[in-house]
């Protein structure tokens, strides 16, 4: 028995391209599912808005368009829309269809785990990186890198960037730095918290000191992709915003993100202690990794977790209101933690058993507490038919308006295109009028035994779930 252990263990066990494999087929449970998991269907639909529009209506990349579209032509200022049009690509041959963008999304960020172990094998030790990497997989990023979202997706393609800039740094390669500069490009393009990994590059250079030639080419390859992002960011953004009326969060002043989040502690701290890892172990873990982190380690890894925890910083203020409200936004961070705890268990590698022990718990709490995800409720499986019952009764062009309560979930699986309003609102009369003046047509509404509605309008049609009100 002990000789086939030792043999799994050598071939397989011990090898990080074995877990990157095992968890990508995993998490191919589920992976055709609409957006129906109750967290963050509502980003989901909005990249999908994004990529089905690009299939049906204009598929120019600087133009992308919400069905959301408020009267207007749904144009909206967001980040690059590369996952959203990779999306699209596929919809090209295999015709549309909404799961697309999770499997490319899980592809992209299990390649991207894979990169952040070479990065880390470069920089440190072998058994750092592995246990890191491991420690990555079961984390948040387990069940949010099969989602059509683009947070683990940047941060993949930074990784990939990151280890093509550090190679460019010891060996001077032309093809690395290329490589960086796309890959750089492309992840900060994709989402701006990508370039918190950047900051990596600061120790690295201070202690290792390339050539001086080396230095110059990679500062500015990383200034030309710093300008091209900045851009697309501050100057295409904002000009889709002013011409098309439609922009998604830019963040608050640092003054007001910090009153933001250390006024909601609770909420904000809970993004590290339970969120980053989707449970308590592995924060327990990474805090004794802290503590010999600062006693024990060495500085580049010092210096490198140090940096990247100030510019993280930084982000969660300019973040604000949304990094408490919204679990995703400690995504950025995990990998940080990751490294922390990979840092730990290298110290302890005597230890075989102990840190066995600790990955099994760390695996089953994380894995539990994300498996929710890969599977839909019966109660929301109705939300699938709505296309179908629309279509028996209004056009595809006429424009109506859904009472999602800031959710665009109904009004994509709807396939229609216009407004998403509270229940308060469709208790209004003049925002109705007003609504009918801009172009809406038909009012859906989800069908709520605790709210009333005083409406004085003609019901097209009804079922179970929705009605249908002619404005």
């Amino acid at each position: 028995m002990m000789l086939y252990w030792r043999i799994f263990n050598d071939r397989y066990a011990s090898r990080i391209e074995f877990w990157i494999v095992l968890f990508f087929v995993i998490r191919l449970i589920g992976i055709t599912n609409a957006p129906l998991e109750i967290a963050h269907n509502w980003r989901q639909v909005t990249g999908l808005m994004v990529a089905r529009n690009f299939y049906e209506t204009d598929a120019s990349l600087f133009y992308p368009r919400i069905d959301d579209t408020q009267g207007g032509t749904g144009i909206i200022g967001m980040e690059f829309p590369l996952l959203n049009y990779l999306h699209y690509l596929m919809a090209l041959i295999f015709d549309y269809d909404h799961w697309y963008g999770r499997l490319i999304n899980l592809i992209i960020s299990s390649i991207g785990v894979f990169y952040f172990y070479k990065t880390l094998r470069l920089l440190f030790t072998e058994k750092v990186a592995f246990y890191a990497s491991y420690v990555l997989l079961v984390s948040s990023w387990f069940a949010f890198s099969r989602k059509m979202m683009p947070d683990t997706f940047c941060i993949s393609l930074m990784f990939i960037a990151v280890y093509n800039g550090l190679k460019y740094l010891h060996e001077g390669k032309i093809a690395n730095i290329l490589w960086y500069f796309v890959f750089a490009t492309l992840a900060i393009l994709s989402k701006i918290p990508a370039g918190i990994y950047l900051s990596i590059f600061l120790p690295f250079i201070f202690l290792n000191k390339p050539s001086v030639n080396q230095i110059s080419w990679f500062v500015l390859f990383t200034v030309f992709s710093l300008v091209i992002s900045g851009y697309w960011y501050f100057v295409w953004c904002p000009y889709l915003s002013e011409t098309y009326g439609q922009w998604y969060n830019t963040g608050m002043s640092l003054n007001d993100g910090f009153i933001e989040v250390f006024s909601h502690f609770s909420d904000t701290s809970r993004r590290f202690y339970f969120d980053a890892f989707s449970g308590f172990i592995a924060f327990g873990v990474f805090l004794i990794g802290v503590y010999f982190l600062y006693n024990k380690g060495e500085k580049l890894f010092v210096l490198m977790v140090s940096i990247l925890s100030i510019v993280f910083f930084f982000y969660m203020l300019k973040s604000g209101y949304f990094f408490h409200h919204h679990t995703y936004y400690i995504l950025p961070f995990v990998p940080v933690m990751a490294m922390v705890v990979g840092f730990l268990f290298s110290l302890f590698e005597n230890k075989k058993t102990l840190i066995v022990s600790l990955l099994i718990l760390i695996t089953l709490e994380g894995v539990a507490n994300q498996q929710h995800d890969f599977f839909l409720k019966e109660s929301e499986k109705y939300k699938l038919n709505l296309e179908s019952f629309l279509d028996l009764h209004i056009s595809r062009e006429n424009k109506i308006a859904i009472n999602g309560n800031g959710n665009p979930q109904l009004l994509y699986l709807s396939h229609r295109k216009g407004w998403v309003c509270s229940d308060n609102q469709v208790n209004e009369l003049g925002f109705l009028k007003s609504l009918k003046l801009k172009g809406c047509e038909y009012l859906m509404l989800v069908k709520n035994e605790n709210r009333k509605y005083n409406l004085h309008l003609t019901l097209i049609s009804s079922n179970k779930f929705v009605e249908v009100y002619k404005l």
